[in-house]
Order: structure tokens, then C-alpha cells, then sequence
């Protein structure tokens, strides 16, 4: 009986440790790069996406090949051309809109607006595949379509293409995840492997577009920022951030239950939205506050409700609720819904 209860008592702590670690690389990534774009003036989205693609791409390599840290999925040559390379070309747009928009607009807007993404992921798959949704699904984005709406008309520092591109960032979510299990039907990637494969075709895509639209304006604030080298130091590190962040949201999966990770994820949310407003002080109002809030509760019932479905016999004559998307999902890069069980 004692030696049951150390072992749950440990498995509690490395829970909490798993969560803390995920939150802290999370935050720490997004209020880097809002710092990038705010205080060292560096605004260039495309290049800030493209360095954390490269460190992402090496950090990967060297997990799996040189540290061997997690095994390598083999994937045929022709299905890296025919899934994974459309797989990231998603997978950059997403990067892309999720840094342009924090480069318009305050962290807690742009967390509150990604919020969204369980409502964009179910009308997608409704309009799209006709997928069939139990009602209390329905139910479950009432709030999050109205913390949303709340939200944005009380933003005190709205910009609109900053909220497109954010808005725009939640389709491309998911579309993501929606295109996962297709694409990557019969490969169970985990997140790790996932940037192996990904990254360097993400590099790849976004390089010539960076180097054109942004080429200039990058040498022109290298010639007149007073500390660029310490500045690169600083963007560069966001790029390693970005890749831990991965291996992080891994290990907080292998740690915790589905219910606790989409708790613990919309907790994340508000832990940035302090945080950013702790260190950049953007204004906002108690309306715009009481939006997020109500966003956030959405979103937990929305995971708690998907996983309540997902623990019910299906009734017999009825279209069953699909599996994926899950709240797990929405959260992950690209990961394939195997690999649930394999964790």
C-alpha cells in the first residue's frame, strides 16, 4: 500500500513538472518574440519563422541522429514529396500567421483569438468532410464564439490585420489537424519526429519569400541597431526556445491525461496573458478581460465534452462524433492520432 502510494505521489509531481516545463517554454517562446518585434524593433515576421524552422531542423537532427534520444521514423522517399512536403507547407503557414500576428497585436488578444481554433476545427470538418457532431459539441463553442466576439470589439489596441492573420492562423490550425491523419495515415509521428521531416521543407518554402520581402530590411537594421549582435543572440534563442517547446509538449503528453493537458493548455493561455501584460503593460479593459475568461471556460468544457463523447459506446443506427480532432491534437504539431496510444 505505501510503496502504491509513493508511486502516485511521484506520478502527481512529474505531472506538475511536465505542465510547469511546457508552460514556461510556451510563454517564454511567445513573449520572446513579442520582445523581437516590440523592443528590438526587429519586424520581420518571415525571418523570425525561418530561423526558428532552421534551429528547429538542427535541434531535431541531433535529438534523433546524434543524441538518439527518440528512434527515426522511416518514411518512403515518394510519400515525402506526396504527404509530408503539403503537410509543410500547412505547417509554415501556420508559424508564419501565428508571428505576424503577434507582430500587430498584444499577446493576450492573439492567445484569446487562437482560442478559437476548437470552433474553426469543427465547422471546418462539418462544411468540408460532413462530419457528424453531437449537439452538446455545438453547445460547447457557444461561449467560445462569445468570448471571442467580446473580446475583440473591447480590444483596446486592435489592428486589423493582425487579428486577420490570427484568425487566419486558426483555420491553418485547422486545416493541419484535419489534414494529419490523411496525409500521415500509417506514419505515427510524434512531435519530434514531426520537425525532422517538417522543418527543413518549411525552410525550404519560406527561405526565397523571406529573402525577398524582408532580404532588405533586415540589412538595413543590421547597419543601424546599436547592439545587433546581441540582438541576434536573442532571436537565434527563440528559435531553440521554439525547438524545446516541441520536446516539451512531447513529455507534458507522456505525463498527464487528455483531460489534465486540455485543462492545463487553457491555463497556459492565462498564464500568458498575465505575463505579457506584467512585461509590456498593454492596455486592457475589464470587458476585454471578462472575454477571455469566458473564452477560456469554453474551451475547457469543449475538451471536457469531446473527451466524454470519446469514452461512450456509439448508439446504434447514429453517426459517430469523430475521434479527431481532439483537444490534444489541436495542441500538437501535426501528430497523428496513433499515436495517442503509444505515449
Amino acid at each position: 500500500m505505501e510503496e502504491t502510494s509513493v508511486v502516485f505521489h511521484w506520478s502527481v509531481i512529474r505531472s506538475l513538472l511536465s505542465i510547469l516545463q511546457w508552460w514556461t517554454f510556451n510563454v517564454t517562446v511567445i513573449i520572446v518574440n513579442k520582445w523581437i518585434f516590440q523592443k528590438l524593433d526587429f519586424k520581420f515576421p518571415l525571418t523570425v519563422s525561418c530561423v526558428h524552422f532552421i534551429c528547429s531542423a538542427i535541434g531535431a537532427y541531433v535529438v534523433i541522429k546524434v543524441l538518439k534520444l527518440k528512434p527515426l521514423i522511416t518514411v518512403d522517399p515518394e510519400d515525402r514529396w506526396k504527404r509530408i512536403l503539403p503537410m509543410s507547407f500547412v505547417f509554415c503557414i501556420n508559424i508564419v500567421l501565428g508571428n505576424v500576428s503577434l507582430r500587430y497585436i498584444p499577446v493576450s488578444f492573439m492567445q484569446t483569438i487562437k482560442s478559437f481554433t476548437p470552433a474553426t476545427t469543427v465547422v471546418l470538418q462539418w462544411l468540408v468532410w460532413r462530419k457528424y457532431f453531437d449537439w452538446r459539441i455545438w453547445a460547447s463553442l457557444i461561449p467560445i464564439v462569445g468570448g471571442i466576439l467580446l473580446t475583440s470589439v473591447t480590444e483596446m489596441s486592435f489592428n486589423m490585420f493582425g487579428f486577420c492573420a490570427a484568425l487566419l492562423g486558426c483555420l491553418a490550425t485547422s486545416t493541419k489537424t484535419i489534414l494529419a491523419e490523411s496525409l500521415l495515415h500509417g506514419y505515427k509521428f510524434d512531435s519530434i519526429n514531426t520537425v525532422y521531416y517538417m522543418a527543413p521543407y518549411a525552410t525550404m518554402i519560406l527561405v526565397l519569400p523571406a529573402t525577398l520581402l524582408e532580404g532588405n530590411g533586415v540589412l538595413e537594421w543590421l547597419n543601424t541597431h546599436p547592439y545587433p549582435w546581441s540582438a541576434l543572440i536573442i532571436i537565434f534563442s527563440s528559435g531553440v526556445l521554439a525547438f524545446c517547446l516541441n520536446f516539451s509538449i512531447f513529455y507534458v503528453i507522456h505525463s498527464t491525461t487528455a483531460v489534465t493537458f486540455n485543462v492545463a493548455g487553457n491555463l497556459k493561455v492565462a498564464v500568458a496573458v498575465l505575463v505579457s501584460w506584467l512585461i509590456f503593460r498593454n492596455p486592457i479593459s475589464y470587458f476585454n478581460a471578462v472575454g477571455c475568461a469566458v473564452t477560456l471556460v469554453g474551451c475547457t468544457f469543449y475538451g471536457y465534452v469531446r473527451h466524454l463523447l470519446s469514452q461512450q459506446p456509439p448508439v446504434p443506427g447514429t453517426p459517430r462524433t469523430p475521434r479527431t480532432p481532439r483537444s490534444k491534437m489541436e495542441l500538437l504539431p501535426l501528430v497523428n492520432d496513433k499515436l495517442e496510444n503509444k505515449f
